[in-house]
């Protein structure tokens, strides 16, 4: 990376410039840069991804025979607990909110950082130290209750659990603190000319998730912290022994964690939203409905948490509301899902890798959307809930969405985090892995719920073998997918084609600079005078002339 001297930035926070640092460690371990951070994101979280990976394979390879067997019914319990708390907090969240949004959405907006580098720094390094904790919890017995933790179950697991308590707050802290310093960076910190009106669609995602990660994560951190305090010291919020309620947590808890799956999926909507119209080369349908309906996510969001408690003796003049208001998020997203259809509509399809992961997502997607609808159905919720349909609809949204929406992420913009191309044969090896074993994995458990198979059981009546085995077997497939994924990633980094700076004739700001960008982005701070979807116009930029050449950048505060 090329060394230019620090340039003030002409707007918003003009103290912020700090000096690049010299030698590896500053540079790359405790960095303050963003596009370092977010690469540390990803890293980390990919990290996390395997151990999470391997754990789920640990619960499929149990479930291969009626009679379980390959661990004890303990230690399962303990796996699936941290499978998915791992998942949830240590994978999905910081990739696409840390990881995509640190590197990607400051370019975007014309920025030369956050807002507040030294923040970004504290972010980061407490999410590696969470994970850590959540994991060695296995020494001292990891919980084993499920993602969810529900008391009083909780209350009595081993003390693993509140080594799990701490470690999912310090994660809250992390997000909280990421959201708060991506608002300011996009509220002060746009180019010139970059109303909200003319932002890419993955800002506006950003944009959306950062409230969710700031409030949400607030109901949690209390939950958490009630726990871990009634576990340590005995005062009573969720017994219902000690005049404590065990249903107070599943409010608190939910009242989190349905905004935290607009928090793991608005993220991968931005990403798709910059895939389609670059491959389909035509711009966006519906630019500003896109844009506007994820803000209408973000605000539903935090209103059908109830709809999770409609078994918890939920009264039912309270049901009849949530149940209307959860068919009613369907609506903006649809909204989505219509847009992006419409611009694959007569545009020339270029069928990349990242293109292959977009259209993917849009059809898993769905499939998960069309199953939220079913369970926002208060009599059908209550036939399956605790079944293996909640499962498979839980995981056609998460990983047939989140994780497609990753992958499609990490085709697009590893050549600005690199400068060099993944491997695009090997890429559609991965493509099609993963789409063919995740089906086979999650798609068989839809009718296992249906037919009465339960969630979170080590054994299971042997009617049920035939398709539990299919399903084990297909999670084998994605996971070698996930092997090919790995080395073309290690392989790519060191050996892959150089990309120049814009190896898919990309619109947005990241793609009119060096890949990888200098330590300041931009030389001159851009001007921007219209969207950047417009495939048939002119880029809308000005100022841009002198960031692919060797000259210094321009004198401290001009543009």
């Amino acid at each position: 990376m090329a060394t230019h001297a620090p340039v003030a930035h002409p707007g918003g926070i003009a103290g912020h410039i700090h000096q690049e640092p010299q030698g590896f460690v500053r540079r790359y371990v405790f960095s303050i840069d963003h596009k370092i951070i977010g690469i540390q994101y990803l890293i980390t979280g990919f990290v996390f991804f395997i151990l999470a990976g391997l754990l789920a394979e640990t619960i499929r390879t149990q479930l291969l025979n009626a009679n379980g067997g390959f661990v004890s019914p303990e230690t399962y319990n303990e796996v699936y607990s941290i499978h998915g708390s791992a998942m949830v907090w240590l994978v999905v969240i910081p990739i696409l909110t840390g990881g995509f949004g640190n590197l990607v959405f400051p370019l975007q907006i014309g920025a030369r950082d956050v807002a507040f580098p030294w923040l970004n720094l504290l972010s980061f390094w407490i999410f590696p130290v969470a994970g850590l904790m959540l994991f060695s919890s296995f020494l001292m017995g990891a919980p084993t209750a499920g993602w969810t933790e529900y008391p009083p179950v909780s209350l009595q697991g081993a003390a693993g659990t509140s080594m799990w308590a701490a470690a999912i707050f310090l994660v809250g802290v992390s997000s909280t603190l990421t959201g708060i310093n991506f608002v300011v960076t996009l509220l002060k910190m746009r180019a010139p000319g970059m109303t909200f009106t003319r932002m890419p669609l993955f800002c506006w995602a950003q944009f959306a998730t950062a409230p969710l990660l700031m409030i949400a994560t607030t109901a949690l951190a209390a939950a958490l912290a009630a726990l871990f305090i009634e576990r340590q010291f005995g005062v009573p919020f969720f017994d219902p022994t000690k005049g404590g309620s065990a249903v107070l947590w599943q409010h608190m808890f939910w009242f989190y964690s349905h905004p935290a799956v607009y928090i793991m999926i608005l993220p991968a909507f931005g990403i798709i939203s910059e895939v389609l119209p670059t491959f389909a080369r035509k711009p966006i349908f519906g630019y500003k409905l896109i844009a506007f309906s994820s803000m209408a996510i973000a605000l539903a969001g935090f209103m059908v948490w109830a709809h999770h408690m409609f078994t918890s003796g939920l009264a039912p003049y309270l049901q009849l509301p949530f149940m209307i208001l959860t068919f009613a998020i369907g609506v903006p997203t649809g909204i989505k899902i219509f847009s992006w259809t419409a611009t694959l509509w007569g545009g020339k399809i270029h069928l990349t890798t990242a293109m292959l992961f977009a259209i993917g997502f849009i059809a898993l997607f769905t499939c998960g959307g069309i199953t939220g609808i079913f369970l926002a159905a208060v009599p059908y919720d209550l036939d399956v809930h605790g079944t293996y349909f909640v499962v498979a609809h839980f995981h056609y949204v998460l990983v047939g969405g989140s994780m497609m929406g990753v992958f499609a992420g990490m085709y697009y913009w590893f050549p600005k985090m690199s400068g060099r191309l993944l491997n695009e044969t090997l890429g559609k090896i991965h493509f099609w892995l993963f789409f063919i074993g995740f089906n086979g994995t999650f798609l068989p458990m839809h009718w296992l719920g249906v037919e009465g198979m339960p969630r979170w059981v080590a054994s299971y009546d042997p009617q049920f073998e035939f398709w539990n085995r299919f399903a084990s077997i297909s999670s084998y497939v994605m996971a070698l997918g996930m092997l090919v994924f790995f080395y073309n990633v290690i392989s790519s980094a060191r050996f892959g084609k150089r990309s120049g700076p814009n190896p898919w004739n990309g619109r947005t700001l990241e793609w009119m600079i060096p890949s990888p960008p200098h330590y300041y982005n931009f030389k001159n701070i851009p001007t921007v005078y219209g969207l950047p979807y417009d495939f048939s116009h002119p880029l809308p930029y000005k100022g841009l002339e002198d960031e692919l050449n060797d000259s210094p950048p321009a004198a401290a505060g001009a543009h």
